[in-house]
This record gives C-alpha cells, structure tokens and sequence, in this order.
C-alpha cells in the first residue's frame, strides 16, 4: 500500500498574532530557523518517511480529579515519544505530546485552587467530544501552535534585556544623566578625610589619595623639607601623617598649610611634638583652627624645645585663641618666629601677647598683619615690646592704628633697648601728624633695615620728614612708602637726601602722582649720586615724557638694577625712548617691567631691535604682560630673544 504525505496545512490569518502566554512555553523549547524553508513538495512515503503521522494524535480524555491528585503522589509519568519535529528546519528539543502535557498542567494548576473551583473547562470539553466537535477551536489550535515558539523566543529577549541593564549599572555605578538635574560626583577625594572638600566616583581616586598619603608618610621621614600645601587630606589624613613625626629624624621644615584641618585635626600631634626634637618649622596657615584649636596645640608646645617658626596665620582665632597662645609663650623657649597675621584679634588678645613678650626672652619675630588691635591695642603691645629685649622684627600692618596708637608704638621702639631691624606699620590711617613720632624713630634708631609706610595718608608734609629724618640715619637699607598720596613736592625733598645718602638701596614710590615733575628730580639726582639699586615707580603718571627722563639716566647710572614702570601710559613713545638708551652699554640693569603701558607692535618692534643692537646689554628679564602686542609683535621680540642667545649664550626671559 502506498501512502502519500498530506501538504501542509494552511496557516490561519490568526497565527501571526501574538498569543497569549501558555503554559506549554514552559514544556516545548522553542524552535529557531537561519532561513524561512519553502513548502515542502508531495512525495511518496516509499522514498523518505513521512515528516507527520497520517492520523492525527488525539488528546486523551481529561483526567478526573481523582487521577490528576494521583499523578503527583509521585513523578509524573514520563510522555511517549514523537516523531522529530522538521518545522523551522532543524530541532532544538524533545516535543511533548499535547495530551500528556495538558494533563501535566492540569494537575499543576489543581494544586493551587480550591476544591470544586476551575473544573467547568473539563467539563466542556468532554461534552463537546460526545457531540463530534473538534476538542479545541481550529483558531486556538493554531495559536496554540505557534505559541511554544513565540512566547520562549520573548520571554528569553526581555529577560536579556533585563540582565543587561543590571550589568550596566553595575559597571558603571550610579551616574546620572547629566540632563536630570542631579549632580554627578567628580574629581579625586581623599576617602577618609573630615576636612575633605572634594569627591570621587572611583576606586583608582581612592588608590590614588592613599598612595598620596603613604608617598608624604615617607617624605616626613627621610626629607628636610616636606610642602604638603593644598592637599585636602582633613584631619583624618592628619591623623595618619603626624605618626611618621614621631619617627622623625629629618624633616626640619613641614607645610600643612589650606587642608582642612580642624580642631579634631590638632589632637593628632598630642603626644607626638612633645618628644620630636628635629621638626623646626610648622604651618598651619589657611586651616579652621579656631580658638579650640589654638588651645589644644598651644597645650602640646608647651613642653616642644625643637620648633623655632611657627606659622598660624588665617586659621579664624579671636582673643581667646590668642589668650592660649601667649600663655605658651610664657613657658615656651624655643619659638623665634610666631606668625599670627590674618585672624579676628582684637584688643584684649594684644593685651595678652603683650603680656608674654615681658616674659619671653627668645622670640624674634612677631607677624600681627591684618587684626583688629586698634589703637587701645597697640598701646597694649607697645608695653610688651617695650619690656621684651629679644624682639627684632614687628609687623602691624593693616590694624587701623591710626595717628595715637602709633604714637605709642614708636615711643616704645625709641626706647627699645634691643637692636629692632624691621618695622611695618602700613595701611594703619596715618596721617602726616602721626609721622613726628615716627622721624623721630628713624633718626634715632641704630639697627633699623627695613622700614614700610606702605598705604597710609602722609602726602607731601609727611615724605617732607622722612626725607629729613633719612638725612641723619646710616642703617635703612629699604623703605616703602607706597600709596601715601605723594606728589612731586615730596619725591623732590627724598630725592636731595639720596645726594648724601649711601645707604640706602630699595626705594618704593608706587602707587603715588608724583608725575613727569616728580621722575624728574628723581632722575637728576640718580644720575651721578645715590646707591639705589631697586626702584619701583609703578602707577606714578610719568608719561611718554616721564619715560625720557627715565631713558637719559640709564644712560649715566651704574648702580640701578631693577626698575618698576608699570601701568605709566608710556605707549610707544615711551618704550621707543627707553629703547634707544639699551643701544648705550648698561651694565647694571638686569629687570625691567613694562606692564600695563599700552605698549603695541610698534613699541616691541623698537625693543626687539635694541636687543639686538646691544648684545652687551645686561637686561635678563623683561616683563612686557598686559600690553596690545599682535602676533607680529611677539614674534619680533621671539627673534631678538633668539638672536641675543645665539650671539652671547645669555638668556633674556621676554613675559608677554
């Protein structure tokens, strides 16, 4: 008998749509194809086997209750085999035959109702095989045929998906997207520092600030000087460092300077500077110490003999922080140098270290810039000093003083009998009533080098008698007396006393209108008298003609080396006439500055020549910042730079 194989049955419009889920997705594996196959040709069963039985697998009858609660007292038993599956071109599992699987699920699913719940679909189904009808609808079949492919192929997609993105965010951790307004962690935190102000999103920065932190432990042990400014490493990373100074046998110099360190931050050093003897330099400048702070490390230096400069300037301490310290000082004999400047002082914290100064015999420098002693607080200090012969060095710049306090500053000073050498008491409003006192001091005094004035008010009646006062003095070596309102009728008074006057060698005028007049006096003189070797006429309204004069006494003047002339409005004219005096040999001048003078192409191309002119021209750096060179000009002073190091082998630094 020959059998022949029946065609493929149509496929309905309803299998292309997306069944609903079944739970034979669960039994049938799905199965994918490379390339869709074209409809298989009717052959004879004599030639290959049939690719489907000639008669229908029918389902069995639905189980009872009775027989699905029975088929789970133990395993299911298992379904009988089936012909291989061809559809889709190639197999990737076992198939189930329909009623086995129909039974399976049905005891599954009757596990989980109520007794008496669910049954109608049985029931149903066996009254419509009594009737002769199809046991399923010829749509559901055929849903229910496409289904154990379709259903597995989505679920293993979106369960792909799913994975991905837990891989995703596990890789790539928590970032935000930069368009949902929340912040994205950035830059490099020391992880385990209070004073910590920055952040991380790596590991590596945690790495990287803990190989940091082991490179500054081994500098502290085997370096003198360790600069650890700016770092950031809170008072954690403190705690962590401050252990390598009680090994300490080198480092003689450490900068803990703008880290975050705080008060907590202090108690690091407890029991630690008391025994380090080879430590002799500690900034804690920049970090918010406190008052708290102030006592802790005021307690622990107490019994410290090896540090001789100790640096607490802007650290936020107010009377109370300055109260502690100056008790140290009264015990302490090893502190040369205490800087304080920057912090919130006030009269009753002068009155304290006035206080330690009559106590303490081995301090040397005292820094109390920008506080708020006034005047009840620099006559407070003014007893101190007066009663300390060891101080050498006070500086009270910024502490609005005023006329009365200075008065009793420079009555204590005259009757020092230490060797004072260096006094700033600029921008303190004094006026040119408070300068008697100070002539006064300057004739007198026998040690004075260093002598600022810097940002007062004593115009011309008040430069009138420090040039008065410099006539009878033979020890000031610099002095400052900057932004005071000075116009040419005091410049002329300062520059006659430099006819006689050897010793001085600094002169600051900055800052004051002295004018072309004024440049002008002063020139005359420098020409064949004086020994000034740095000059700083920066902001003073020279001019183009102030320039001139400045050109024709380089031309005689042996001794000047360095010359401020910024922002003069010279343009160039003016740096045209300084030009052509580099043309003559001057030995003696090696920093020139020219910023801020509106100097052009022109200007530089005139400069550029007379570096090349002049290859004996003693000039080294050049400061030409802040002025309208184009691309032309820069390149001509490149090329007079280039030409003077290939001539002499001398460099000229050009700052543009």
């Amino acid at each position: 008998m020959i059998h022949t194989t029946l065609p493929s049955p149509i496929k309905s419009p309803l299998s292309s749509q997306k069944p609903a889920s079944s739970p034979k997705s669960l039994i049938h594996p799905p199965i994918s194809s490379s390339a869709p196959q074209p409809p298989r040709p009717m052959e004879s069963s004599l030639l290959l086997p049939s690719p489907r039985p000639l008669k229908p697998f029918l389902p069995a009858p639905p189980p009872t209750a009775r027989r699905r609660h029975a088929s789970f007292r133990g395993k299911p038993p298992a379904p009988p085999p089936l012909p291989p599956i061809t559809r889709g071109g190639r197999r990737l599992g076992v198939p189930v035959p329909r009623a086995a699987g129909e039974a399976f699920h049905e005891g599954f699913r009757s596990q989980d109702r109520p007794p008496g719940v669910g049954r109608g679909g049985a029931r149903r189904r066996a009254y419509r095989e009594t009737q002769g009808e199809p046991p399923v609808p010829p749509a559901a079949a055929a849903a229910r045929a496409v289904a154990p492919y379709v259903v597995p192929a989505g679920a293993v997609l979106v369960l792909s998906l799913v994975i991905w993105k837990v891989v995703q965010n596990v890789l790539l951790g928590k970032k935000k997207d930069q368009n949902s307004g929340e912040s994205v962690p950035s830059g490099i935190m020391w992880s385990f520092a209070a004073g910590s102000n920055l952040a991380t999103s790596t590991r590596n920065a945690e790495k990287e600030s803990r190989k940091n932190l082991n490179k500054f432990y081994k500098e502290l042990r085997t370096l003198k000087t360790v600069n650890m400014a700016g770092r950031q490493f809170g008072d954690e990373g403190l705690f962590f460092l401050a252990e390598s100074l009680a090994y300490n046998k080198s480092a003689e110099e450490v900068d803990f300077s703008g880290n975050g360190i705080t008060a907590v931050g202090i108690e690091a050093f407890d029991g630690i500077l008391q025994i380090n003897t080879a430590l002799k330099t500690l900034n804690l400048s920049g970090n918010d110490i406190g008052d708290e702070g102030a006592k802790c490390l005021s307690d622990i230096l107490v019994e410290n003999v090896g540090i001789q400069k100790l640096l607490l300037n802007s650290i936020n301490i107010g009377d109370e922080g300055a109260k502690a310290i100056s008790n140290m000082l009264k015990k302490n004999k090893s502190i040369r140098i205490l800087q304080l400047s920057n912090n919130t002082i006030e009269y009753s914290g002068f009155a304290s270290i006035a206080e330690a100064l009559l106590e303490n015999n081995s301090i040397r420098s005292l820094y109390l810039n920008g506080n708020y002693g006034g005047p009840l607080g620099a006559a407070s200090l003014a007893r101190g000093v007066l009663g300390n012969k060891s101080l050498r060095e006070i500086h009270l710049h910024g502490n609005g003083i005023g006329n009365e306090g200075i008065r009793e500053v420079m009555s204590s000073l005259c009757a020092h009998k230490g060797k004072i050498t260096v006094v700033d008491i600029g921008n303190n409003n004094i006026s040119p009533e408070g300068l008697r006192p100070v002539a006064e001091f300057i004739k007198k005094t026998k040690s004075l080098l260093w002598f600022s004035l810097y940002m007062n008010d004593i115009s011309d009646e008040g430069a009138e008698k420090v040039a008065e006062a410099l006539k009878d003095n033979k020890t000031i070596s610099t002095i400052d007396l900057g932004g005071n309102n000075i116009h040419s009728k005091g410049v002329s008074a300062i520059a006659e006393t430099l006819k006689d006057n050897t010793v001085l060698t600094t002169l600051d005028l900055s800052y004051n209108p002295i004018g072309s007049d004024g440049v002008k006096a002063l020139c005359d003189v420098l020409k064949f008298h004086g020994k000034i070797q740095t000059l700083k006429l920066g902001w003073c309204q020279m001019g183009v003609q102030g320039a001139e004069f400045i050109a024709d006494c380089l031309k005689y003047n042996t001794t000047l080396s360095t010359l401020d002339l910024r922002a003069n409005g010279l343009g160039d004219d003016g740096a045209i006439c300084l030009a052509r005096s580099f043309k003559i040999i001057n030995e003696s001048l090696t920093s020139l500055d020219l910023g801020f003078n509106e100097i052009r192409d022109d200007g530089a191309f005139a400069l550029a020549q007379a570096l090349k002119a002049n290859e004996d021209l003693a000039v080294t750096s050049l400061n030409l910042g802040n002025n309208f060179f184009t691309k032309f000009g820069q390149v001509a002073l490149s090329e007079a730079r280039d030409h003077v190091y290939e001539m002499s082998e001398k460099e000229i630094d050009i700052y543009f």
